[in-house]
């Protein structure tokens, strides 16, 4: 239970796949509904729909798929998919399933794996209040082989009240101006970025950019309990320096720590550390605390 409190006072949704308690429906719907209702704006998909789907299919984020692949939608890999991949015995044995870095890539590759395929194409002319429509309509899509599939998302819709969600909306996020490419920045350290929008994600700016989410991890020093991009984070699209080619040093003129003054001065995490023989990345270094860059 302590692990769950931490998570109350704010950690990040990846860490409590690690917990030894496993999540309540209430406490999963509390992690990701934002996540949700961000998918519903973007691809007029009901957030209930998404978050019944979620609780259903990941066993409220507790299932060995869920944990091991952060697979919430027990999507398998099909054909056309070219990321990570996971074994489990499902309807048949070791079929292959998707396997994401991150909670929220699975949250827009479900959104994407029913805005892309003929057969769900009829939902999309449902109401997002009507709920039930959507469940049968997955069903009869052959979403899932369950034959109480479309029952057990209702009764869970009207048991935990997703329906409330189907009305909560972000600024809206227009669907044709989603994926456009934000014009690259360039870094005074000669490293190309960009700034983060709302709404954006790695999963997302991966694509844009041509880049595997892998590549997008290793370039960019992002705490990795860090699930959800917020706007104005910089994103890095090539590697970062080992050191300044400006400056040798800089004095803190707020607390900060060293993840972050990477990330500010597109240096390595790794060579900062051991440039200021610092062994903790996200100690909190006191303003005037002066940092070598090279």
């Amino acid at each position: 239970m302590k692990a769950i409190g931490l998570f109350i006072l704010g950690l990040f949704f990846s860490f409590c796949l690690n917990a030894t308690s496993n999540l309540s429906k209430k406490e999963y719907i509390s992690f990701y509904e934002q996540i949700a209702i961000q998918q519903m704006n973007q691809y007029k998909i009901p957030a209930s729909i998404t978050m019944a789907q979620g609780i259903l299919e990941s066993g409220s984020g507790n299932s060995t798929l869920a944990k091991t692949a952060n697979n919430h939608f027990g999507i398998k890999c099909h054909t056309d998919w070219k990321g990570e991949k996971v074994y489990f015995d499902d309807d048949a044995k070791n079929e292959c399933f998707r396997s994401y870095t991150k909670v929220e890539d699975s949250y827009i590759d479900h959104s994407i794996f029913l805005t892309t395929r003929k057969r769900y194409e009829s939902l999309f002319s449902l109401s997002l209040s009507d709920y039930k429509g959507w469940a049968n309509g997955l069903k009869s899509a052959g979403y899932a082989t369950n034959p109480k599939y479309a029952e057990e998302l209702i009764r869970l819709i009207e048991e935990l009240e997703l329906y409330k969600l189907d009305g909560s909306f972000f600024s809206p996020i227009s669907t044709s101006n989603s994926y456009l490419v934000l014009a690259k920045q360039t870094h005074e350290n000669k490293v190309d970025y960009i700034k983060v929008r709302k709404g954006d994600s790695f999963y997302q700016i991966s694509k844009r950019y041509g880049l595997t989410l892998s590549q997008l991890h290793a370039y960019n020093d992002f705490n990795p309990l860090k699930d959800i991009l917020e706007a104005g984070d910089i994103v890095y699209l090539e590697p970062k320096r080992f050191y300044s080619r400006i400056k040798n040093t800089i004095v803190l003129e707020r607390t900060m720590s060293l993840r972050e003054i990477s990330q500010k001065e597109a240096v390595k995490l790794k060579k900062l550390m051991r440039k200021n023989q610092i062994s903790s990345p996200d100690e909190q270094l006191p303003k005037g605390e002066k940092i070598f860059l090279r």
